[in-house]
């Protein structure tokens, strides 16, 4: 599944792109699911780290697994009401997010879709026009990082949300680059162009 921030946008083959996880990101993530608009909560500098990679260039697409839509948690209209209040925290700031690419499937289902499967960056490699070879794809979860090697992505692990569980447990793609929060992985990759 699939929700363009603006139909309007038609990315270039030219264009720069990154993308994050939601949960554990960009916001708190829970255990029991962000499963409300009231319970979506941002990191502290996670949304200007957003802005700052849509002032340098970067188109910014989120792909994230929402099973508590295929557990029923919560359904489209509350996820597409969260991603509003997202979208809206973002605009405060200065910037956006182009794309939200989600899997609403349970963890038990055979999807293509749902980290740390490549159906979800494939798409929006396909979607954008962009070889997904070297694209920074961050995350805080070991299916994240999975995903991002698979399609030949640069995977970057923050520490926030599942993040230090993650560094802690290891079984993580050898070329993961890490960094405590997203402002950190956005500075650096910004100082290194």
């Amino acid at each position: 599944m699939v929700q363009f921030a603006s139909e309007a946008v038609i990315p270039t083959r030219a264009a720069r792109l990154i993308i994050l996880d939601r949960d554990g990101v960009i916001n708190h993530d829970s255990d029991q699911f962000i499963k409300s608009p009231d319970e979506w909560r941002p990191i502290p500098g996670s949304l200007e780290a957003v802005a700052r990679l849509n002032h340098a260039g970067y188109r910014v697409v989120v792909a994230t697994n929402q099973s508590g839509v295929g557990r029923g948690l919560l359904d489209i209209t509350t996820l597409n009401a969260i991603h509003e209040r997202m979208h809206k925290a973002l605009a405060q700031v200065g910037g956006r997010v182009d794309a939200i690419f989600f899997c609403p499937h349970s963890a038990d289902s055979q999807c293509e879709c749902r980290k740390p499967r490549p159906g979800m960056l494939l798409e929006i490699g396909r979607r954008f026009g962009v070889d997904m070879a070297g694209v920074p794809c961050i995350g805080d979860s070991p299916r994240d990082l999975a995903c991002a090697e698979g399609v030949g992505a640069q995977p970057m692990l923050v520490l926030t949300g599942k993040g230090e569980k993650t560094l802690r447990d290891g079984g993580f793609p050898k070329n993961t680059v890490i960094f405590p929060d997203l402002a950190f992985a956005v500075a650096a990759l910004l100082a290194g162009e």
